[in-house]
């Protein structure tokens, strides 16, 4: 519709005339136009061309709501503005236009009114300016602080705030509500001091903080803070100043990350180290010292100093050679091209020299030490001083070779006494003159003397090397003495001892192995024997006391002096030998009672008035009240048992004929196997209800004979015996695993060895 030319005419008047119009025309950059009171478009100037895509003839008389859009239009918004600024004299406006290619554009509006000198509203010029680009730039701003404010409140890690130049909060992200324990209404307007441990505050120190990140721009520190909760915790602060572009300060953002963690991580590990640091130099039998790859001492222990006697000033940057080549060379065989070895460990023992010039035989323990990636830091050394175990592996040595030598040596000595012990049995069976019985009866008590040596010697072999074992049962200290004496009798007789016995007239009960504390016993009586004189008085007493049977065996004899009574209990320890007394021994019987007596719970001492006042030793044992002795059934006399089958097996013919001599003696059929073999046939055809098996046979051992023995038909149950050289604890062992009944050494008492034929057949 066209608009009423009087209406043009006073605007244009109004702004006067053609000047007016020229000034407007010229205007590129802004749509200026006029509008009627009605909204009529009146004028249209080249930007408003340019700006809103319509030519002057498209668009003068047309209302200017034109330009809006649809939603704009919904809510009357075109009216609104001439409204308010006929009302108000000007209004202003930004948002959406629209072109008349239909493209929306962001507009700035400034409408104002247009009155003449009375007042009366002529029309509105309006203005508008396009700014989508710069709408667009503000736009991505604050997508981006958006963005940027989402992300610092949303991290969880990092406590992220802001304050303003005198440090009181104005913003808080939720990992400082985490970190702090404050809520965001809880910590805003508050000063960050807060946060502050009381001495810090004390000291201005957040001040401080604030002052450092003014002038230098940011400021870092690591300390103790404080939450809510008042628990500490270790944490990490960056403060940062911001200005704006013209250097005025605006606050400071301040970030923090809670270290607490990683503190007692640090904590832990400085702990650790110094732990590991003091184990290190407080080994003081160790030299400990890391070497890099090139054979370069890196680090030197204290105990380094005293093993070797080098300080560590002297040692760490040397070359590991310095000690010795040959430690150079056990890094050498952990290496090859640069890799380390499978095992990563080698050990070299040698001779060091300390810084002394002395020498000690070490070990050195070489253990490859790696990167987390695996390549080789170096190597750890650990040297050691071995010349003690060096020592005690050479005693050690030594000592089995004893053990070894005196049990062959206890073979070899029982076997030729095997044959003499039988021999000089059958002697006594046969009518002798009184010289013929004199002199079967000491040669009887020299060869029980050398095996009471022999049984000494293997005894004391076991208690050095802690083999002696005990067969524990009820026992009778006061019959054990008795049958002890007794069997002493023939030996105090012969020495013209006077012996007096002092033994309570009831039973002593206790509980151990009655054949080692008959070996006490016997030990004491013959060493009291051995060191008195022929006529010499030698008392025994057994009385109980205290729940102990107290032994006491007295002599009249050499006595001890006061250095030989401190050592009298250590084997091979004896006293002075009289030149008229042939007696001598090894020097263990005593030993031999202490080991016994405190294997039963029990113990020995020994006292004298001085050299040729006598001796005194006494033995206690524990008594067992409550204990029942059971009765040995009455010694049989081997003749009156009924005889046997027996096949006795030795490779030593003149010990095989003795013991088959005596047997036969004794009414037993005998037959005789000097080999394996033979016995296998022998046994078959004669199917003996008793065996006696020398262990140490030709062509099979005793050991593997047995059990095949065993597995002839009829021989199930036969009795089969090991009649040895060999007794040590191992021994026996071995012939009872092979499946022997008993195990006796030579040579063989036949009063022993006849209840031993007969009791698997009574069994």
């Amino acid at each position: 519709m066209p608009v009423p030319t009087s209406s043009v005419s006073k605007l244009l008047e109004h702004g006067e005339g053609a000047a007016f119009k020229w000034l407007i025309e010229s205007v590129k950059d802004y749509a200026i136009f006029l509008i009627a009171p009605d909204g009529l478009i009146c004028s249209w100037n080249p930007g408003a061309e340019r700006i809103k895509g319509y030519a002057a003839d498209e668009v003068i008389g047309r209302h200017f709501s034109i330009f809006y859009t649809r939603e704009a239009l919904s809510r009357g918004w075109p009216a609104h503005e001439i409204e308010v600024a006929g009302e108000q004299g000007r209004f202003e406006d930004e948002g959406w236009r629209v072109r008349k290619d239909g493209s929306h554009f962001w507009a700035n509006v400034i409408i104002t009114a247009v009155r003449d000198p009375a007042g009366e509203l002529l029309g509105f010029s309006k203005v508008t300016r396009d700014l989508t680009e710069r709408r667009a730039h503000e736009l991505a701003l604050q997508a981006s602080e958006r963005s940027l404010r989402l992300l610092v409140e949303g991290v969880q890690d990092y406590a992220i705030f802001q304050l303003d130049p005198e440090g009181i909060i104005t913003s808080w992200n939720q990992g400082a509500e985490r970190i702090k324990g404050y809520s965001a209404a809880e910590a805003i307007g508050q000063h960050f001091s807060i946060f502050y441990p009381e001495a810090a505050r004390a000291s201005l120190w957040p001040e401080e903080e604030l002052r450092w990140a003014s002038v230098r721009g940011r400021f870092e520190d690591e300390g103790w803070r404080l939450r809510k909760d008042g628990r500490r915790i270790w944490a990490n602060v960056v403060i940062t100043a911001i200005r704006d572009e013209q250097g005025e300060l605006l606050g400071y953002s301040k970030v923090t990350r809670d270290l607490s963690e990683r503190k007692r991580q640090e904590s832990q590990l400085r702990e650790r180290e110094e732990s590991l640091r003091q184990l290190v130099d407080g080994a003081h039998e160790l030299a400990l010292f890391l070497v890099d790859s090139g054979g370069m001492i890196r680090t030197w222990s204290a105990g380094g100093e005293r093993l070797l006697g080098y300080p560590a000033a002297e040692m760490v940057g040397r070359p590991v050679s310095c000690l010795t080549d040959a430690a150079l060379a056990s890094i050498a065989s952990l290496q090859e091209g640069g890799a380390v070895g499978p095992e990563g460990r080698a050990i070299w023992e040698g001779w060091l020299q300390r810084a002394n010039g002395s020498r000690f035989w070490a070990q050195i323990a070489t253990t490859s030490a790696r990167r987390a990636d695996g390549t080789v830091r170096g190597f750890v050394h650990i040297v050691q001083d071995m010349a003690e175990r060096r020592r005690a592996e050479s005693l050690e040595a030594e000592s089995r070779r004893l053990t070894e030598f005196i049990a062959m040596l206890s073979h070899e000595l029982r076997n030729p006494l095997a044959p003499l012990s039988n021999a000089l049995s059958i002697l006594k069976v046969d009518p002798l003159t009184d010289r013929g019985r004199w002199a079967a009866d000491m040669a009887t008590r020299q060869v029980q003397h050398v095996t009471r040596l022999i049984e000494d010697l293997l005894d004391v072999s076991r208690v050095t090397s802690g083999t002696i074992r005990l067969e524990s049962g009820p026992i009778d200290l006061n019959e054990i003495v008795g049958r002890a004496v007794e069997s002493m009798q023939s030996t105090l007789d012969a020495h013209d001892h006077v012996l007096s016995l002092n033994l309570p007239d009831g039973p002593m009960p206790g509980s151990g192995d009655a054949t080692r504390l008959t070996q006490v016993v016997v030990n004491l009586l013959t060493n009291a024997s051995k060191f008195t004189p022929n006529g010499g008085r030698i008392e025994v007493t057994l009385q109980a006391s205290h729940g102990l049977g107290l032994l006491t065996v007295s002599d009249n004899g050499m006595g001890m002096g006061a250095e030989l009574l401190t050592q009298a209990f250590e084997p091979f320890v004896q006293g002075e030998r009289q030149m008229a007394r042939s007696e001598g021994g090894l020097g263990i019987g005593l030993t031999l009672v202490r080991s016994i007596a405190e294997l039963h719970g029990g113990s020995v001492a020994a006292t004298s008035a001085g050299p040729g006042l006598g001796t005194t030793v006494t033995v206690a044992l524990p008594l067992e009240r409550s204990a029942h002795v059971e009765e040995e059934p009455p010694a049989t006399s081997p003749g009156a048992l009924e005889p046997l089958r027996v096949l006795v097996v030795d490779d030593n013919e003149e010990a095989a004929e003795a013991l088959v001599m005596l047997l036969r003696l004794e009414g037993h059929e005998v037959k005789v196997a000097h080999n394996g073999t033979e016995a296998l046939a022998i046994a078959r055809a004669s199917l003996p209800q008793v065996m006696l098996l020398d262990l140490g046979l030709p062509d099979i051992t005793g050991l593997e004979l047995a059990p095949r023995l065993r597995a002839i038909e009829g021989l199930s149950d036969a009795v089969i015996i090991a009649v040895t050289g060999y007794g040590q604890r191992q021994d026996r062992e071995a012939s009872s695993a092979a499946g022997f009944d008993h195990h006796m050494v030579k040579p063989v008492d036949p009063a022993l060895l006849v209840p031993k034929m007969h009791s698997r057949r009574t069994r």
